[in-house]
C-alpha cells in the first residue's frame, strides 16, 4: 500500500519535472532563435529577453517543486552522518519544515505580486504581453513545491525515509 502511494507520488514529481523541462527547453530555443535572428538577420525576436526571463523563473519554480520531493539538491551532511538514525530523522524533519516555511513565505509574497499584477497591468516591452501568467505559473510551482514538501515531511515521519533511495544511480542491466 506504501509503495502504492509512493509510486503515485513519484509520477506526479515525474510531471512536474517534465513541466521544469519543457519550459527550459522553450527558454533554450527562443535564446537561440533570437541569437540567429539578430546575427544573422538583424530581427531578433520581438521581446526575447523579457520573455526568456520570465519562462526560466517559472523553469527554476518547477525544478524546485522537484527537489522539494527528491531531495536531490546540493547539501552537506557532516552533522548528519554523526547523528544516530532517529536524531537525524528528527534533522530531516526541522530542516524540511524550514524549507516548508520558506516556501508558504515565498507563495504570500508571489501571490500578493500577481494579485497586484492583474490590476497593474505591467507588461513585455515590445508585445505587451501580460507579465501576470508567467507569474501565476511561477505561484503554481511554488504550490507543487509545499505539496511536496509536506508528502516528504509525512514520508520522513511516518514511514522513517530518507533520501538515499534518491540519491543513488539505478543500475542498468547489462548490454549484451
Amino acid at each position: 500500500m506504501a509503495s502504492d502511494r509512493r509510486r503515485s507520488t513519484d509520477r506526479v514529481a515525474l510531471w512536474i519535472e517534465r513541466i521544469a523541462a519543457v519550459m527550459l527547453g522553450v527558454v533554450t530555443l527562443m535564446i537561440f532563435v533570437s541569437a540567429i535572428g539578430r546575427y544573422l538577420f538583424t530581427a531578433p525576436l520581438p521581446d526575447a529577453f523579457d520573455l526568456s526571463r520570465l519562462t526560466l523563473a517559472v523553469a527554476i519554480i518547477w525544478g524546485f517543486a522537484s527537489v522539494a520531493y527528491r531531495g536531490s539538491h546540493i547539501k552537506v551532511d557532516l552533522l548528519a552522518h554523526m547523528l544516530r538514525p532517529g536524531m537525524r530523522r528528527w534533522l530531516d524533519i526541522v530542516a524540511w519544515t524550514v524549507l516548508f516555511v520558506f516556501t508558504a513565505g515565498l507563495v504570500w509574497k508571489i501571490g500578493g505580486r500577481v494579485l497586484s499584477q492583474l490590476t497593474g497591468g505591467e507588461v513585455t516591452m515590445d508585445l505587451r504581453i501580460p507579465h501576470w501568467p508567467f507569474l501565476s505559473a511561477i505561484v503554481l510551482g511554488l504550490v507543487a513545491a509545499l505539496i511536496m514538501t509536506l508528502i516528504r515531511i509525512w514520508r520522513i515521519w511516518r514511514y522513517h525515509e530518507d533520501l538515499e533511495d534518491y540519491e543513488t544511480i539505478p543500475e542498468e542491466a547489462p548490454h549484451e
